[in-house]
């Protein structure tokens, strides 16, 4: 099962929310089945379009995903996979 490690500032939307491992072949499967389990998440990584949101970045071990639209990059069984949301602000 593929490692998923996400922004800690979610869990202040999403008390359960912290590492966790998934069964998931492409990083949209990441998504679903992390929405899934928290219902609701898949808006703050996706916009309305189902695009990466612009301030969301997402990585399959150190490389970030290039599909950006449908995320079909792979996820192989032992991937570490990183969802990261910048803060803005000054």
């Amino acid at each position: 099962m593929a490692h998923v490690t996400l922004t800690r500032h979610l869990q202040a939307f999403f008390p359960t929310l912290g590492p966790c491992e998934v069964e998931a072949a492409t990083v949209r499967e990441v998504i679903d089945a992390l929405d899934r389990r928290h219902p609701g998440l898949r808006g703050y990584i996706l916009d309305e379009t189902g695009r990466v949101r612009r301030h969301v970045n997402l990585f399959v071990g150190d490389e970030p995903i290039g599909d950006r639209l449908r995320q079909s990059d792979a996820v192989a069984p032992d991937s570490k996979v990183y969802i990261l949301q910048a803060l803005s602000g000054g």
